[in-house]
């Protein structure tokens, strides 16, 4: 007795390059805020990964961005080296440089006077970090005078 036809495997596929990424986030960014949001600096670049972690990286930083800004966010994405590099830089207060590190882990949130759903829960950069670092990247904060710019390196695949 014949059992039911088999269906072949889904061929495994590249993921999408990571400035379709960068692009698709920022569009769902813009459709929640006013501020302005340049993504002139987004270039041709391909990370080999889980797409789907690669759209979240993207999206918790954008959020945590829309979060603090005043005004204005700027993202930029470039190959140099074999290395991609994304940086997300917002003008809003910034985040000072003892608790640089501190914001990568579970729960932290800097700001304890805000209440639970005007600020978060405290995960969105500790899930980043994870999913960076299953890519073997690494993710760095550094002053952008006013605001804080949030620079990610991963290996690049050639383009």
């Amino acid at each position: 007795m014949a059992g039911p036809p088999r269906r072949p495997s889904p061929t495994p596929q590249a993921p999408p390059p990571g400035h379709e990424i960068v692009f698709a986030e920022v569009r769902r960014a813009r459709e929640r805020t006013h501020f302005t949001i340049d993504q002139h600096a987004v270039s041709a670049a391909r990370v080999d990964g889980d797409a789907d972690a690669l759209a979240r990286v993207v999206r918790n930083l954008l959020d945590n961005a829309l979060r603090y800004a005043v005004r204005r966010i700027e993202v930029s994405l470039r190959v140099c080296g074999g290395t991609a590099q994304l940086v997300i830089t917002d003008d809003g207060p910034g985040i000072p440089e003892p608790d640089r590190h501190r914001v990568f882990d579970r729960f932290t949130r800097l700001d304890d006077a805000r209440a639970r759903d005007a600020g978060g829960s405290g995960l969105g950069l500790a899930i980043v970090r994870d999913i960076i670092t299953a890519h073997h990247g690494s993710i760095d904060i550094e002053d952008a005078a006013p605001g804080a710019r949030l620079v990610v390196r991963l290996p690049a695949d050639g383009i």
